[in-house]
């Protein structure tokens, strides 16, 4: 069983990924995106006061990272 995600805005999320490297690299619309030297993809997260917990979950899994990770990171 993972570990409980916690209830994040946004821009926290943002801070706890910059933790792993990701950089902040623009703000479309309502989305910030993030992008990471080496890694496929980038990330887009919403800039809402709450960040759905399936929408973190998936953005956590799309940065390589475990629940466990990201909330020791946090």
């Amino acid at each position: 069983m993972g570990s409980r995600l916690p209830v994040l805005s946004g821009r926290e999320v943002v801070r706890v990924f910059e933790k792993f490297g990701w950089q902040f690299v623009r703000q479309s619309a309502s989305h910030m995106v993030l992008t990471k030297p080496g890694a496929m993809a980038s990330l887009s997260v919403p800039d809402h006061r709450e960040v759905a917990k399936g929408t973190l979950r998936s953005l956590i899994r799309a940065a390589g990272l475990t629940v466990e990770q990201f909330a020791i990171a946090i």
